[in-house]
């Protein structure tokens, strides 16, 4: 039945005679059965026994099984088809649940998916599974390592904005050299399609009483403020619904910060939160409250109350000027010229030779732009302890790198046009929820009785002992140093989380197989604050003298992992799809 199925599909296309690559490629492809290129070039070589450049329909049967008929998927089919011909709905069943951990099920699921993904009609007709059917379920979305629960918004979204991760973007209009390269609309306008919920907007006077956007002393090129408002309206929604913070970090005099205030109230309109949600607020509103708002978060006079008894009236020409007091380890007593929020005058410093500083400075807002200011301002980050003591519900502080690194051993600022770990870290935690780009904190992260310690496990945390098989490898990307479709390859698995969870293992070396190297090997990983984890899987090609050549990764929440016989989709440096490649993996954890 499936010979005359197959025969059926393809017959007409070599009623001329035999067929080239290109005719072949797209046979394939008619058939579902997506591949790469190179591979069904390196394959179709293989199999033209005349070496003509076209194959008869008798070779195309081969490339075709070579493709699509991969070993480890037959021997989970025998497993399971009593007559190693079909399964009926009772062996898919049986599949299901014991492979794949889909417990809430009935028989009618099984009949979907027999609906969905056999090809051949009659077998179709007859409740039954052909091997066909078979790799076309096992290649669908349905069977990503990523749980399908966790692509939708699915978390409780009405908790205060502090008990939420948010993903945020650093000097957001950079897409390459944070000293030479571009700036560019396309910045943010890809961030925010990535699901990115805060962008820095770095905002300097322009000629024209029109405030530019660029990264300050440096030869990067400069952005219309407005045309960067403009585009960020535009997008700011098409991939999350919840509110987004526009962190500007803002060199302006007062008269283009009001050109900066006009701009965004008339851009934005209603959508630009400018007033308290509640007359008397002791806490954030939650992300929930705050869909489609869009929020400033800038340097702020005054309180909140303030602020909300000034609206509607004319602020033009209104300016508060105030001293800013904060910390700087500069030893000595120099004078540190140019700070960036007054480029150019003179910071005064307070200090005791040799100790760490304390720096004052006065800076000068206009009330028009203070009062866009309502849940998100801008405070100097001081210690923790001050933090603690005397930060209000609506301060929030940025901390630079060098003082991140101080404080928690780790980067904070990401460029999202910056391709490698960090970003691949940051765009695989934010998978989860749906993409939104909020994230809830656990527990034990956002009661404030609890004491979290990273290098101590929380009470209030399950372990989880997470064993990885490691099948196979589904087309692969080819090593750059290969003329066709080979590679050395090896995969690595990279556990990143709390600094005990922190670990990594790897495969072996398959020599000259990027097509379908076998690994069969299973890794086993105890994680102790499996909320915090993040399982990172990368490809390489070995490179003894040149060092390893990366192929491509994934990345995503150990808790947002499937159980059972997963595909693990591949991507590039840049974060682009790499479909097909893939890992063929089988998961399974317990808490």
């Amino acid at each position: 039945m499936e010979n005359k199925w197959f025969l059926s599909m393809i017959r007409d296309e070599f009623r001329g005679g035999k067929i080239n690559l290109e005719k072949t490629h797209k046979l394939l492809e008619k058939l579902d059965i997506q591949c790469n290129y190179v591979h069904v070039k390196s394959i179709f070589k293989d199999n033209d026994r005349l070496k003509q450049g076209r194959i008869t329909i008798e070779e195309f049967r081969s490339i075709y099984r070579i493709i699509a008929h991969r070993e480890e998927i037959v021997e989970i089919f025998n497993t399971y088809s009593g007559n190693q011909k079909f399964l009926v709905e009772k062996n898919l069943l049986q599949f299901l649940i014991q492979e794949q951990y889909i417990l809430d099920m009935s028989q009618n699921i099984a009949f979907e998916i027999i609906q969905k993904y056999e090809p051949i009609e009659e077998v179709k007709r007859a409740h039954r599974m052909s091997f066909e059917g078979f790799i076309r379920y096992m290649g669908s979305s349905e069977c990503l390592i990523f749980k399908p629960d966790c692509g939708r918004v699915y978390q409780d979204m009405t908790q205060p904005l502090n008990d939420y991760f948010i993903s945020s973007s650093h000097n957001t209009y950079l897409i390459s050299d944070q000293l030479l390269g571009p700036s560019d609309l396309w910045g943010y306008v890809s961030a925010l399609v990535k699901g990115c919920r805060c962008l820095e907007i770095d905002c300097w006077d322009g000629s024209q009483n029109e405030p530019i956007v660029y990264h300050g002393y440096t030869l990067t090129s400069k952005l219309l403020f407005k045309t960067v408002i403009q585009a960020i309206h535009k997008y700011a929604f098409l991939t999350s619904d919840y509110p987004v913070v526009l962190s500007l970090e803002n060199h302006c005099s007062p008269s283009q910060q009001e050109v900066m205030a006009d701009t965004l109230q008339s851009v934005f309109g209603d959508a630009l939160l400018s007033d308290m949600l509640d007359d008397f607020p002791d806490k954030l509103p939650s992300p929930e409250v705050l869909k489609f708002k869009v929020l400033v978060r800038n340097k702020k006079i005054g309180t909140l109350r303030e602020t909300h008894e000034r609206k509607g009236s004319n602020k033009h020409g209104q300016v508060e000027e105030f001293e800013e007091i904060y910390q700087d380890e500069i030893k000595g007593s120099e004078t540190l010229i140019g700070s960036e929020d007054n480029p150019g005058k003179e910071d005064e410093i307070i200090s005791v030779a040799g100790l760490p500083l304390f720096k004052k400075r006065k800076v000068k807002v206009a009330l028009a732009l203070s009062d866009l200011v309502i849940y998100t301002k801008a405070e100097k980050f001081r210690s923790f302890q001050h933090s603690r003591l005397y930060q209000q519900f609506n301060e929030s502080n940025s901390i630079g790198e060098t003082e991140a690194r101080k404080l928690l051993k780790l980067r904070v600022a990401l460029n999202f046009q910056t391709p490698g770990l960090p970003m691949d870290l940051q765009n695989g935690k934010f998978l989860d929820n749906g993409g939104s780009g909020y994230i809830l904190k656990p527990q034990f992260l956002r009661d404030i009785k609890t004491q979290f310690n990273p290098n101590k496990p929380p009470n209030q945390s399950d372990p989880v002992t997470l064993t990885i098989r490691l099948i196979s490898g589904i087309q692969l990307p080819p090593s750059n140093h290969s003329s066709s479709n080979k590679a050395d390859a090896l995969v690595i698995l990279e556990l990143f989380g709390v600094p005990n969870d922190q670990t990594k293992q790897q495969t072996r070396v398959i020599k000259r197989n990027a097509f379908s190297p076998r690994w069969n090997e299973t890794f086993t990983f105890i994680i102790q604050v499996p909320e915090l984890a993040l399982m990172r899987f990368v490809v390489e090609s070995q490179g003894l003298i040149t060092g390893n050549e990366f192929l491509g990764q994934y990345t995503l929440p150990v808790l947002s992992m499937n159980k059972g016989y997963r595909r693990v989709p591949l991507f590039s440096k840049m974060g682009e799809s790499l479909e097909p490649a893939s890992l063929f993996v089988y998961i399974w954890y317990v808490r």
